[in-house]
């Protein structure tokens, strides 16, 4: 599949935005409402630190695109942050007005309309690459954190050449993102953003390892500079009895076929559970919803209040109808004829332990495990210095996102374990910070 164009008749094409575009009126009014704090909460609990009160005053005075610049001098994914951002647990929810139990500023919304107009009337007019320097810096895997990565060092003038392993660009924005925060389509504009900014190459279906397409031994002789953006790995399993076999999906993969397959079709299913609590099992159960399946619940091992996900995302989910069952641990997955999928088998759960003798069955079409993916250490360990910790995640100097190989940074979910696409982008600029030092000498 080409980055440029995506196949139509997703599934994700029938879910609608549920925050869609301000209005230029719209977007003026809710700026008006900014009261441009001295402090200022929202930037501080903004990772990648936008001056949030000057990019809303600058939509206030018609000033569009140095409202943009503002942003993106500071998040160059701002265009996609202002999309999936959990911005009621960041800027916004640090916003003053909630001491006044008013609505606080629609920061996210505010960022959108900003980011998309500018870069819809007059992308090119925003940054300038800077003279070829000569260097180049390859990127580990096409997602959120390599392509801030690559932005920044291309405005820099330095060649980057971004290798992925899979057939599109764009990591957990163009595959994981809730379609009803962002679509693919949205993603590719972003990437072609990006592209437009300099000397930018992105070879897909590149496998790195010592046996793979690409090497670190030829990466790290051959380039300048490397920087490790791997993500994580494959959705983790459940290790029951009949979890191999139709109707049971690991929670990404079925988000990404949502997303991105055009053959994945839902008829037929009517019943479906996904197991776990965090942010991912409540994206993949409402999407499931919001997409018609009937009946959608949530199995979880503890009870709903300890869940990681976002509490704000999970009231939204049950909105349209997705149900919560706790403290049950699945056990056994029914199949019935031609190997059907039909029960998941869960018990009674003890500090998330299964209790014997307490199981039910509960009937489904379709299971989703989002219990977890793995970590992309392994393929880090292939470049001699560097580290992984204990929990499979890149160990790297905080200050500089330099890793144990004077050659080699890294950033995003590699070396933090799965946090937001805002997180990854912070952590992409600090090491482009180091990256440009070591170059320079």
């Amino acid at each position: 599949m080409s980055e440029s164009r995506l196949p139509p008749g997703r599934l994700e094409q029938k879910i609608r935005d549920h925050k869609p575009l301000y209005t230029e009126a719209e977007a003026f009014a809710e700026a008006n409402r900014c009261l441009y704090c001295v402090d200022a909460p929202c930037i501080s609990a903004c990772p990648t630190g936008i001056d949030i009160p000057t990019f809303i005053r600058k939509i206030s005075t018609g000033n569009v695109k140095g409202s943009a610049k503002t942003i993106l001098d500071a998040n160059i994914l701002g265009y996609s942050c202002a999309r999936v951002c959990p911005v009621e647990v960041l800027c916004a929810g640090a916003c003053v007005y909630h001491a006044w139990d008013r609505p606080p500023i629609q920061i996210g919304r505010l960022q959108r309309f900003s980011t998309e107009t500018a870069l819809k009337e007059d992308a090119d007019a925003l940054y300038k690459q800077k003279p070829a320097t000569g260097k180049r810096i390859a990127c580990i895997g096409a997602g959120p954190a390599s392509l801030a990565a690559a932005g920044w060092l291309a405005l820099e003038g330095h060649k980057v050449v971004i290798y992925e392993r899979k057939s599109f660009a764009g990591g957990l924005n163009t595959a994981g993102i809730a379609p009803y925060k962002m679509l693919a389509d949205d993603s590719v504009n972003e990437i072609d953003w990006i592209r437009s900014l300099g000397a930018i190459e992105i070879v897909t279906g590149a496998e790195i390892g010592p046996s793979g397409s690409v090497t670190p031994a030829r990466l790290v002789s051959e380039y300048d500079a490397v920087f490790l953006g791997l993500g994580l790995g494959d959705d983790t399993r459940m290790n029951v009895h009949g979890e191999d076999g139709p109707g049971v999906f690991g929670a990404t993969a079925l988000i990404e076929r949502i997303k991105l397959d055009p053959t994945l079709s839902l008829d037929g299913v009517r019943r479906a559970l996904v197991v776990g609590g965090g942010n991912t099992a409540i994206d993949a159960a409402h999407e499931l919803a919001l997409l018609g399946v009937r009946d959608v619940a949530m199995v979880y091992r503890r009870t709903s209040d300890v869940m990681s996900g976002y509490a704000h995302e999970m009231e939204y989910a049950k909105r349209h109808g997705v149900q919560i069952i706790e403290n049950r641990v699945p056990t056994y997955v029914v199949r019935g004829d031609g190997g059907k999928l039909v029960a998941l088998r869960a018990a009674l759960a003890k500090d998330g332990k299964p209790v014997p003798g307490t199981e039910i069955e509960l009937a489904c079409d379709l299971v989703a495990i989002a219990i977890g993916q793995s970590k992309a250490g392994k393929i880090a360990l292939e470049f001699q210095g560097v580290r992984v910790d204990g929990d499979g995640r890149v160990v790297v100097d905080a200050a500089t996102g330099r890793t144990g190989h004077p050659k080699v940074w890294a950033g995003g979910d590699c070396v933090n374990g799965g946090k937001e696409v805002v997180n990854a982008v912070q952590e992409a600029k600090i090491a482009v910070r180091s990256i440009r030092e070591a170059l320079r000498g």
